[in-house]
C-alpha cells in the first residue's frame, strides 16, 4: 500500500510540484495544507501515515512546521513527521528533537529534488525511526567540536562519519556499504561512540539521532 501523507506548504508552486514529485514515487497525498491550523485539521480528519511539513507558516511564519510537529506527535504517536526548512539551523533542529527524537525527522528542502531520499525519511518516520540532515550534522558537529568539555571532541573520524550516517536514518547496513565496512566494523564503532557520548543506555531507537545531539546538553 501507498505511504499516505498530509503535506503542509503555503508556497502553492512549491505545493503542487512536491505533490507531483511525490505521487510518481507511489505515495498517496491524502491532504495538504498552507497553515499550522489547517495541517492539525488534516491530520485528525485524515490520519495519515506522516505528515510533511515547511518549517514556517502561517500565522507567524516562524516555527509553525516544530510546533505542528510536536502537537501531531503528542496527540497521535504513530503519526511520523518530517520537518522541511530552507536553511541549516541546528538551533531549530534540537527545538524540534529534544524531547525525543522517535518519529521525527528535519530536512533541508532542498532534499526534495531528490524524492527518492525525500520518501526514504518519510517511510523511516512513519515507522518511529529518526531522520536528520547531513548539513544539519555537519553544523552541530562544527558548532561545538573544538571546545574540550564537548564529548563530540573524543570521536575518531571515522565514529564522526558511521554518526552523520546514523542521524541520516541508515540502520548498520546501509552505513557498512556507504563506508565500505563490515557490519560488524561499524558495530563496533557505534557501541564506541554511544559510550563516549554517554547514551548508553537510551533505546535505540532515540539513541541514533540523539548522538547527534549530545553535546547539547553541556551548556557550561
Amino acid at each position: 500500500m501507498p505511504l499516505r501523507v498530509v503535506f503542509a506548504e503555503d508556497n502553492y508552486l512549491v505545493r503542487e510540484g512536491t505533490v507531483a514529485l511525490l505521487a510518481a514515487e507511489d505515495v498517496e497525498i491524502v491532504g495538504t495544507a498552507e497553515n499550522l491550523d489547517e495541517l492539525l485539521a488534516a491530520v485528525d480528519q485524515l490520519t495519515p501515515d506522516a505528515v510533511l511539513t515547511d518549517i514556517r507558516m502561517p500565522p507567524s511564519g516562524t516555527d509553525e512546521g516544530i510546533r505542528g510537529a510536536k502537537e501531531i506527535r503528542s496527540s497521535h504517536p504513530s503519526i511520523g513527521v518530517v520537518v522541511l526548512s530552507q536553511f541549516a539551523e541546528e538551533e531549530y533542529a534540537y527545538e524540534l528533537l529534544k524531547d525525543g527524537a522517535a518519529g521525527l525527522g528535519y530536512l533541508l528542502k532542498e532534499r526534495v529534488a531528490d524524492v527518492g531520499e525525500l520518501v526514504r525519511a518519510l517511510n523511516e518516520v512513519s515507522r518511529g525511526g529518526s531522520v536528520l540532515d547531513p548539513k544539519i550534522v555537519e553544523a552541530l558537529v562544527s558548532a561545538k567540536e573544538h571546545l574540550a568539555h564537548s564529548p563530540l571532541a573524543t570521536l575518531t573520524g571515522r565514529e564522526r562519519e558511521v554518526l552523520g550516517h546514523m542521524a541520516q536514518g541508515e540502520n548498520n547496513a546501509a552505513i557498512a556499504r556507504s563506508l565500505f565496512l563490515t557490519e560488524r566494523a561499524v558495530e563496533k564503532h557505534i557501541n564506541s561512540l554511544f559510550h563516549k557520548l554517554g547514551l548508553t543506555e537510551e533505546p535505540d531507537v532515540h539513541r541514533r539521532v540523539m548522538a547527534v545531539l549530545a553535546f547539547l546538553r553541556d551548556q557550561s
